[in-house]
């Protein structure tokens, strides 16, 4: 593997996938997809970061490292996520008060520049933060990767903010 050699990696999968994974679904708890997420990106810091090692025991000790590393960043990864879906949703559901106008003006905006979208980024939004859909399965929807799934989203965010800022200056100069 230290060479690059695939068939290396696959002796290293076959010997080790399912016992890591094991070991990943013990540290997460029971919960499959932290786990599963954990196991991808601990294999793949497995390529990048590969070495010789003395004795089996050693190379295991090093793969529970990487494999816990991998675990921590992914529940970090789900409580920022967790955390922006709720700044988000508190700004999506304002619910006006009585005597709250600039409440009612500043979700009409939102609606207004979500109307103004295009069909396939309004449908996006939609089901990223009305459906509650994961982004790996809109990914898998679209046929595209998650990660570019991830980029659409922020650029639309950043073009509605944009689209937001702008009619708020103009309705306060006229």
């Amino acid at each position: 593997m230290v060479r690059g050699e695939d068939a290396a990696y696959r002796q290293f999968y076959d010997a080790y996938f399912d016992r890591l994974s094991r070991y990943l679904l013990v540290v997460a708890g029971g919960e499959e997809e932290v786990a599963r997420e954990a196991l991808q990106a601990a294999l793949v810091r497995v390529v990048r970061h590969i070495k010789v090692f003395p004795d089996e025991a050693a190379f295991w000790r090093w793969l529970t490292v990487l494999a816990r590393s991998a675990f921590a960043d992914e529940i970090r990864k789900h409580r920022r996520y967790a955390a922006f879906l709720d700044r988000f949703t508190r700004h999506v559901e304002i619910q006006p008060g009585d005597n709250d106008e600039a409440d009612v003006e500043l979700l009409a905006l939102l609606e207004r520049q979500l109307a103004e979208l295009p069909p396939e980024e309004r449908e996006l939004v939609e089901q990223k933060y009305f459906a509650r859909r994961p982004v790996r399965e809109l990914a898998a929807a679209g046929d595209k990767f998650e990660k570019a799934i991830e980029s659409w989203l922020v650029r639309i965010r950043r073009k509605l903010r944009d689209a937001m800022l702008a009619g708020l200056k103009r309705e306060t100069e006229s």
